[in-house]
């Protein structure tokens, strides 16, 4: 059941990013950034478990993307990633946010939910708001991808 965090996830949701981290396959959060974004997470609950975790940023009127996208081990490959960035398209398009982005090192999984490679330049709210204060700035080595995100019906 996908369904948006609470208070009480946030630690889960800290170990599950922590272990992605330690890989090297994100950039790790404090617990405090986590708490501070609690409502912009989605959670991915089986059995009472935090199985998988993915955040909407807000980045300006027409722009949002997706972070923080997890699955834990022993969920991995049954479809809870694409269901936790379909969460975030949907809450985008609600929003009338027209287009999402992420910076992954998972360009093909991206690339099956129809989003395309495209230089990082053209992210400047997230390059300025965020990547600066990143210790891999300016050297980034994740892919950034984008879709349009289509537009509710009145």
């Amino acid at each position: 059941m996908i369904r948006k965090a609470r208070i009480d996830d946030a630690k889960a949701i800290h170990k599950l990013l922590s272990e992605y981290a330690e890989a090297g396959k994100m950039l790790s959060r404090s617990l405090a950034d986590i708490y501070q974004t609690i409502r912009s997470f989605y959670i991915y609950e089986d059995e009472g478990e935090v199985a998988g975790i993915s955040c909407l940023q807000i980045w300006w009127a027409d722009l949002a993307e997706v972070r923080s996208l997890a699955v834990s081990a022993s969920h991995a490959g049954k479809g809870l990633g694409r269901d936790l960035v379909e969460a975030c398209e949907l809450e985008a398009q609600q929003l009338g946010i027209t287009r999402v982005f992420a910076l992954t090192y998972q360009k093909d999984f991206f690339a099956r939910m129809g989003f395309e490679v495209i230089e990082k330049n053209e992210l400047p709210q997230k390059i300025w708001g965020d990547c600066m204060k990143c210790p891999k700035f300016p050297d980034c080595d994740e892919i950034a991808v984008a879709k349009d995100a289509p537009r509710l019906e009145s």
